[in-house]
Parts: structure tokens; sequence; C-alpha cells
């Protein structure tokens, strides 16, 4: 058997790294000054997908017209691939915009109104945003004619957040180093994403030739429906008289309480497809179950009073559900932990040196050395959040809720192929509920406003690329650990290359006129939290207790019926994932394509669904061509507000 061909090259790395540079620059640009499709919202990563799009139909023709030794083989482009991924995941929404507004947000936003001159900024480190009021003026207002920027004030506070991601960045991709056996071996999660992406890759030793799937008279049905279906709205922003090919409507239910949405993702029937079946009935079957818990508690009045963070919902009867799932998704984290527990006991003793049955050479880094990061990287974060202001016995608590919750939205993408999930209660409220604003004091809570740059807006994060990234190196020589060096490679050009253009944009511009979303309202939004805790103090909320304690009973009762009953038909994940608001869009396309599946088994057998699979991956596909090639258009005609949503 010949070996296989090598992935870890020169030209594989120079792709990468162009790419990664391209996304770093043309994600900021293409959310905030053209305002259209971010191509790095969500955790499915359109940016990358778009480019491997036009990468594989186009640029591999081109490359090897010039010379037949220029095309990425297969390996070569997972390497890429991967690189695109990760370096998606930090610009724009998953870290450096969010990065700047909060850093900025505090002394230009500050009034006699807001009270922020006397409850924020002096607890607020000096060292953790820019200390030069005018160079702040200039990056909301924009830079004066003749005045050079001034990159000098953002150099501390930048540097010093870089401290923190990177311990962060490096704990994930750690602790997905010492999950991906288990995750992936063990359990036989589906990982639609990567299958997706590697379906598009070609064969080894293609050639740079197109690879099989493109040639497949379904895959192109699926991809013009959706592209399509998709550029009528971008059509419709450019002509106001041109029609939508929009399906969506709404039922209202009890009393006009709540409504149930009817809409058709092309992209999520297409990722839904690939699912199990009980996970997708799971989804599907306990979202409705939401609606009705939600319209009964609204007729009723049934409702919580406690104040919580924008991205936990604010509160209402949506704290109700934040508390009740946060308590399900402990339980569901520490019983997969548990399952795992002979794996992550022979990870450790390798790690520790014992001799254990359990090979690593396969794995991006070794055992010892993921051990060693993940305990590395918690204690930079540790450290930092306490000299922030954080309480030191509080650190590790609020660490542990947010690995959980984490590990909950990696392992929801990972198996239900939903382009993003959120938690219904954040980090920080975790803590904030649970203990009491009055345990913080004001310098805790500072330390829990500054979580908000990676820890509130969670449509995308690094944990989940990361995840499947792993799953994709399985089609790597055995021997990987370069593709850790490509991981950390991307994500320094990316954040690089985000951060610098971001800043230009916002002097050349002026950041209030960007998208107003990032500059506007997420500057505002930690510290309004924040100083309205300060002033008015709580301890414990014990009615979120005890609502942590339902959703604890009922994740515990459901793990049990799944464990010991072959014919339970919900997947436990459902409940969780029920509750978050990105499922009122996306139901029914998860519903449909269940439909279509059984339907397809049921009368096709597995050789139908095998036919029928290119058809829905070109629905994926023509959603992504859609969103990055109206964008380019936007780009080149100056049109602005051309918004083709990723899930």
């Amino acid at each position: 058997m010949s070996p296989s061909p090598p992935a870890f090259t020169a030209k594989a790395f120079l792709a990468g790294v162009l790419l990664c540079i391209a996304i770093g620059v043309g994600t900021p640009y293409g959310a905030l000054m053209i305002q259209g499709t971010d191509m790095a919202l969500t955790a499915n990563t359109p940016a990358a997908f778009f480019l491997l799009f036009v990468w594989v139909l186009f640029l591999q023709a081109v490359l090897r017209l010039i010379n037949r030794r220029l095309p990425l083989g297969r390996g070569e482009l997972i390497v890429v691939f991967v690189m695109m991924i990760v370096g998606t995941a930090v610009t724009t929404r998953g870290f450096t915009g969010m990065l700047f507004a909060t850093i900025s947000g505090p002394p230009y936003y500050a009034t006699p109104e807001n009270g922020w001159a006397e409850q924020i900024l002096p607890y607020i480190p000096s060292w953790m945003i820019p200390q030069d009021d005018r160079a702040i003026r200039y990056f909301y207002e924009g830079l004066p004619a003749n005045v050079s920027l001034p990159w000098l004030p953002w150099g501390e506070p930048i540097f010093w957040w870089l401290v923190f991601i990177g311990g962060f960045y490096l704990a994930t991709i750690c602790l997905m180093v010492v999950l991906r056996r288990q995750w992936v071996e063990h359990e036989r999660l589906i990982y639609p994403l990567a299958q997706v992406a590697l379906a598009m890759m070609p064969e080894e030793g293609g050639d740079g030739r197109l690879p099989a799937l493109f040639k497949k008279a379904l895959l192109w049905v699926g991809l013009a429906l959706s592209f399509i279906a998709n550029s009528s709205t971008a059509l419709r922003n450019h002509f106001y008289f041109f029609p939508t090919l929009e399906w969506a409507s709404t039922i209202s239910l009890f009393r006009d309480s709540v409504g149930l949405g009817i809409r058709l993702s092309f992209l999520m029937l297409g990722f839904s497809y690939f699912i199990q079946a009980n996970v997708a009935v799971g989804l599907w079957v306990f979202y409705l179950l939401r609606v009705v818990e939600m319209g009964v508690l609204e007729v009723l009045g049934i409702t919580v009073t406690e104040r919580l963070a924008p991205f936990s919902g604010g509160g209402g009867t949506i704290g109700i559900l934040g508390h009740q799932t946060t308590g399900a998704v402990v339980v569901f984290i520490c019983w997969g932990l548990w399952s795992a527990r002979l794996h992550l006991k022979a990870v450790v003793q390798k790690a520790f040196g014992r001799q254990r049955p359990i090979d690593d050479t396969d794995e991006i880094l070794s055992y010892r050395l993921a051990v060693a990061g993940l305990v590395l990287g918690l204690a930079v974060m540790g450290v930092w959040l306490w000299r922030v202001g954080l309480p030191l016995w509080i650190v590790p608590v609020f660490l542990f809720g947010t690995f959980v919750t984490f590990l909950y939205l990696t392992r929801a993408i990972v198996e239900t192929g939903l382009a993003t999930v959120t938690p219904r209660l954040i980090p920080c409220d975790l803590v904030i509920s649970g203990i009491g604003s009055s345990t913080l004091g004001a310098k805790g809570m500072i330390a829990m406003a500054s979580t908000f740059v990676w820890g509130a807006d969670l449509l995308i994060f690094l944990m989940a690329p990361v995840a499947n990234s792993l799953k994709m190196s399985e089609g790597l020589p055995r021997r990987r650990r370069p593709l850790f060096w490509a991981i950390v490679l991307a994500v320094v050009l990316s954040l690089a290359a985000s951060l610098a253009t971001t800043m230009v944009m916002a002097y050349d511009h002026g950041a209030a006129n960007l998208y107003s979303q990032y500059f506007v309202s997420f500057p505002q939004y930690p510290f309004d939290y924040a100083a309205a805790k300060i002033s008015t103090p709580s301890g414990p909320d014990g009615l979120g207790w005890f609502l942590t304690g339902i959703g604890a009973a009922v994740m515990g009762l459901l793990l049990i019926l799944q464990r010991n009953l072959l014919w339970w038909p919900l997947h436990p994940i459902g409940f969780i994932v029920a509750a978050d608001w990105v499922m009122d869009n996306i139901w029914f396309s998860i519903f449909l394509a269940w439909l279509i599946k059984s339907c397809v088994l049921k009368y096709s057998g597995p050789r139908g669904y095998r036919k029928t699979v290119p058809f829905f991956i070109g629905l994926i596909l023509g959603q992504f061509a859609a969103a990055g090639f109206w964008l380019v258009v936007d780009g080149i005609t100056g049109a602005k507000g051309t918004w083709i949503p990723m899930y």
C-alpha cells in the first residue's frame, strides 16, 4: 500500500496563511462597512465554506492549468480548511469586534444619566481599556485630517486581552484533544459540518480535478434552488420591486402571547438531513413543548423578577427557561464526562507517564502536553479574572460554569448539525444569579462585564471549529502534530488582520458610523447591566436555584430513559437546545429534513438515502455561495444591507 501524499506542505500552509488573512480583513469589512451578511457570525463558519467552494470549483482548475503539481491534494485541503474555520471563529463576533466594543465603550458612553463615571470607570483596571480619551473619541467619530492613527494607547489593553484569550484558546484546544477519541471513536458523533466539508474535497490523487460530488446532477439542482431563493432577498435589496422567494409565516398561539414560526432555511434543511432520527425528533418535539410551556406561563402571568443580561433574554418568562435549561446542561455534561471516565482516566495516566494501552500518536498534541496546556490555560484565565476583580474563591466556580457551557454548545453543534447554538443563561449570569451580585461587589461585577467580550454573544466561538477540525484530522497522515501549529498560526493571523482592519476602518469612518450593533449597542450592554447590579445589589436567587433543580431532574430522567429504553425516541439534547432562540427560526427545517429522510429510508433504504445526500449538500452550498457572492457584489457596487441568514 503506497503512503498517503503529504498534507503539511509549504503550499498548503501558504494557501492557509493567505486565506486566513483574507478572512481577517474581509469579514470585518463585510460586517461593519458593507453591513451585509456577516460571514463570521455563526459556528458553521460561512466564510470558510464559501472560500473552500470557490477554491475547489475554480482555483484548483486554474492552478492545474499553470502547473499540474500546484493543485492541493485532499490532505492539504483539509489543513487549509481547518485553518480557515478556526480563523473565522475569532474575527468580528467571535472576538475582535466584541473586544473593541467593550474596551472602548465605558469612557465614551459614560454620561451623568447612566452614572458610569462613579459606578463603572473607577473599578476598571487601567491596563484593561485605553487611557487616552482623545484616541477613543477619534475611534468613534473619525480621525481629523492630518492626524495620524493613535496605535500606542491601544497597545497595553490589547496585549493583556490577548494574554487572556491566548490562555482561553489554549485550554479550548487542549480540552478538545482530550475528548476527541471519546466523541469520535467511542460515541461516534455525527459531525455534519465536517462531513459536508470532506465531501467537497477531491479524492486522493485527484490531480486537481473536480471532486466526484460536483459531478452529481442532484448537487446542482439543490445548489441552484438554494442560490436562487436566497438571491431573491439580495435582489430585493438592490431593486425594491423585485419579489422575494422567502417561505416564512407565524402562527399566533395562547392569546397571541407566543408565536410559532414557520420558516424554511435551506441551510438547516441540508445539515439536518445528516443527523440521527432520535436527535431530530428530540429537537422539534421538545421545541413544540417549549412553545406550549411558554404560552401557558404567559397566559398565567408566571414570570421571574430577576434581571438577567441581554444575552440571557433579560428575565421574565425567558428567565424561567434559562434556569431550567441551566440545570439540564450541567447534568447533561456531567453525565457525559462520567460516561467518559475510563477514557479520561487513561488520558490522565498517560499524561503522567504511567503505562496505559492508549495511543496518542494520532492526536495533534500528546496527552501529556494537552493536560499541561489545559491546566496552564485555566491558570492564565483564572489569574487574569482575579486581577480584574473577581473574588479568588469564585474564579473556579466561574470557570467550571464557563467550560460546562462551552462543552454543551460544542457537543450540540457536532451532534445536531445546527448552524449555531447559544446558551439560554450565559456564564456570567450563572454566577450572578447563583451567588448574588452583592457577593461579587463592584469589582466583581466589572469582571463579569468584561466576559461579554468572549462569553456572552456565543453565536460563534473557537471550541466548535476545533472539534470539527479534529474530526477532519482523521483524513490526514497518522503523524498529525503539525496541525496544532496550523491552528495556532491561523488564530494569530486572523486575530492580527481583523484587529488592524477594524481599527483602521473605525478611525477612517468613525466606529459610530459603522454597523451600529457593534459600536452602539454592544459597548453599552455589559456596563448598563453591571451598573444596575452595582446600584441595586441582590443575593442568590432562590427561585432560580429551584428552577435549575427542576431542569436538572428532568434531564436526569431523560438520560435514564435513553439509556434503559432502546425504543425511546427523543434524544435528551433536544430538551436543552429547544430553549435556544435560534430554534424559533430553524425548527421547521429540522422537522422537514426528518420527515423527508424518514420517507427516503422507508421506501428506498440506505442506498436511496446516499443517492439523495448530494441534493441536500447542494442546499447548504447554495446558501453559502449566495451569501458570499452578494457580499462581493455589494462591495463592488457600494450597496449596503444585503443580509442572507446563516442559520
